[in-house]
C-alpha cells in the first residue's frame, strides 16, 4: 500500500500541535491517532483502536521494554542518591576545596567555582533535569557569594546537562535513542550511536564555549551586561526581574540525622557507568563467532551486545548496590527501601509515557514509509553533501519549537535515516546531526523543560536566563553548520 503524501501529515500535524499546544504528550498521541486512521482507511473507530493496539505492540519488542523500564528504575536510583544525603556530601568537599584555594589565591575561586559547577553538571550525565537541578540548587549560595550573576550560573546548569547526557550515552537518552535506532532497522545500535558522537559537533562545542568563556572571562552579549550590573551594583539579578524559584532539588527530602557522605552518591553511579560496558561483553560475548584474541572478542563483543539489557542490569545492579550499602550504614529500611523505589518509578513516569509514545510514532511511520516518501521527494533537488546540515536545522528548528529534544528524535530520526540510505549519505553522520539539532533547538527554546529546571534551580529570571544564552547558543549552532557543510563536501 502505498500513502504517499499522506505518510507526511501525521509527523507534521504532531508538530504544528505542539507549536500550537506547547503539549508534547497530546501532540505524539494525535498524531499516532491520525497515522492508523490513515492506515485503517478513515474509519475513527478501526483507527483509534489500532493506536491503542499500535501503543501495545511497543512492548512487543524487548528492547523497547527494557529501555522504558530503564528509564523507570533511574528516577528510584536518583531518589536513593538524595535520600542518603549522597550528594551533599559532595558539595561539602567541593567547598571545603574552594576556601582553600581562596586562601591561596584571591579571585581565583571565581574561575574555579564556574569550573566545578560545569565539571558537576557533566558529571551527573545520567539525567539532564537532576543535572540542571543539582547544579543551579547547590551551587547557587556560592555563585551568590562570589558575585557572580544568576544567569550566569543559569547558563552552566542548561550547557552542561543535555550536552553530557548525549555524549556519554549510558543513561535513559542512550537507550531511548537505541531504541529509536531499532525502530528504524539498525542491526547494531549501540556502535551506530557511539560512532555518531564524534559527529555531533554541538553539544561538543556547547560544552567548550562554557570552558572557554569561564577562562577567558570574555561575555558576550546580554551576559556581558550581566556580568557588568553585578560587577558595578552587586545586583544578581537585572531590575524588576522574576527568580523562578525551587527550594527543593526534586520532590524528595534527605534522611534526618545521618552524616553527609559523598561515597554514597559516588559508588552507586560509578556502579551503573561500570556495569554498562561489562554488560554489553556480557551479552554479545556469544554472539561473536570469529576472533584473533581475547580484546578482539571483547572489543567486537561491545558492539555486539544488546544495548538496552546492557543499560537496565546495570541500573538494577545499581540500585541494588545503593540499598546494601545504605542497609549496612544502618539507614535504610526494607520497607523504606521499597517506598522509596516506587516513589522514584513514579517520579519519571511522564519520561516513559514519552518513551512509549516516542516509540509508537516511530512505528506508525514506518508503517506509513514515511522516511522512505520524504526521502524520494527530496532525492532529486537535496545533494548528500547538504543532507546533515539540512537535517540538522529542521531537527533544531523542531526542537526550538516543541521545546523538547527527545520528541524531535522520535519524529525526526524515522525521517532522517530513510533519508540517508536513499541518498547515499553516511547515516551516522546523519544520525548525530538529527541528535545535535533536537540539542541545539532545545537549548534556544524559552519553553525547553531543561531550561527552565536550570532557570528554576538559579533562581534566576527565566527570559533573562534565555536571552543570555541564546547568542553563545546561535555561535554553537552555525559553527556546527559550517562544519556539517566541510565534513559533507569534503567527504
Amino acid at each position: 500500500m502505498e500513502y504517499g503524501f499522506l505518510s507526511v501529515i501525521p509527523p507534521i500535524v504532531a508538530i504544528i500541535l505542539a507549536l500550537k499546544t506547547k503539549q508534547v504528550y497530546i501532540a505524539l498521541l494525535f498524531g499516532i491517532w491520525f497515522s492508523w486512521l490513515i492506515i485503517e482507511g478513515w474509519n475513527p473507530l478501526a483507527g483509534t483502536l489500532a493506536m491503542i493496539e499500535g501503543m501495545v505492540n511497543v512492548f512487543q519488542s524487548k528492547g523497547n521494554t527494557r529501555t522504558i523500564m530503564f528509564s523507570a528504575l533511574v528516577g528510584a536510583l536518583l531518589i536513593f542518591i538524595q535520600f542518603s544525603r549522597g550528594v551533599e556530601g559532595f558539595i561539602n568537599i567541593i567547598n571545603r576545596r574552594l576556601v582553600k584555594l581562596e586562601n591561596k589565591k584571591t579571585g581565583y575561586s571565581r574561575i574555579m567555582v564556574q569550573v566545578l559547577a560545569t565539571v558537576t553538571g557533566l558529571l551527573l550525565f545520567v539525567e539532564t533535569s537532576i543535572s540542571s537541578l543539582t547544579v543551579g540548587t547547590l551551587y547557587r549560595p556560592i555563585f551568590d557569594k562570589l558575585g557572580i550573576p544568576r544567569e550566569k550560573l543559569a547558563y552552566i546548569a542548561d550547557s552542561s546537562s543535555a550536552p553530557s547526557s548525549i555524549l556519554i550515552p549510558f543513561n535513559a537518552w542512550g537507550a531511548f535513542i537505541m531504541g529509536l535506532l531499532l525502530t528504524q532497522g539498525i542491526d547494531k545500535p549501540f556502535a551506530m550511536m557511539m560512532s555518531s558522537i564524534k559527529y555531533n559537533f554541538y553539544p561538543l562545542i556547547a560544552i567548550v564555549t562554557v570552558f572557554i568563556i569561564i577562562f577567558t572571562k570574555k561575555d558576550f552579549g546580554p551576559m556581558k551586561q550581566a556580568e557588568k550590573r553585578t560587577k558595578e551594583t552587586g545586583e544578581l539579578m537585572n531590575e524588576g526581574s522574576t527568580p523562578m524559584v525551587s527550594d527543593e532539588i526534586t520532590s524528595f527530602p534527605p534522611k534526618e540525622g545521618i552524616p553527609a557522605r559523598a561515597y554514597n552518591m559516588i559508588v552507586p553511579l560509578l556502579t551503573m557507568v561500570l556495569m554498562m560496558p561489562i554488560n554489553l561483553v556480557y551479552t554479545g560475548w556469544n554472539e561473536v563467532k570469529e576472533f584473533t584474541s581475547t580484546l578482539d572478542h571483547i572489543q567486537q563483543a561491545i558492539g555486539a551486545g544488546s544495548g538496552s539489557s546492557s543499560v537496565l542490569y546495570a541500573v538494577i545492579t545499581a540500585l541494588l548496590v545503593a540499598i546494601v550499602m545504605y542497609m549496612i550504614q544502618g539507614f535504610l529500611k526494607p520497607k523504606e527501601a521499597i517506598n522509596l523505589t516506587l516513589k522514584g518509578i513514579s517520579e519519571l513516569m511522564p519520561l516513559a509515557l514519552l518513551m512509549l509514545l516516542a516509540f509508537a510514532i516511530g512505528d506508525a511511520c514506518k508503517v506509513l514509509d514515511t522516511g522512505n516518501y520524504v526521502a524520494n521527494v527530496t532525492e532529486s533537488w537535496l545533494s548528500p553533501e547538504l543532507l546533515p546540515a539540512v537535517v540538522f536545522i529542521v531537527s533544531s528548528f523542531i526542537a526550538f519549537s516543541t521545546g523538547t529534544s527527545w520528541g524531535t528524535f522520535a519524529i525526526m530520526l524515522a525521517i532522517s535515516i530513510p533519508m540517508a540510505n536513499i541518498h547515499g549519505a553516511d547515516a551516522t553522520i546523519v544520525v548525530a546531526a538529527t541528535l545535535g539539532g533536537g540539542i541545539f533547538g532545545d537549548h534556544c527554546s524559552p519553553i525547553s523543560d531543561t531550561s527552565i529546571i536550570s532557570s528554576m534551580a538559579s533562581a534566576s529570571d527565566h527570559i533573562d536566563h534565555v536571552k543570555t544564552q541564546l547568542p553563545y547558543a546561535l555561535v554553537g549552532g552555525v559553527l556546527t553548520v559550517i562544519m556539517y557543510l566541510v565534513i559533507g563536501f569534503m567527504g
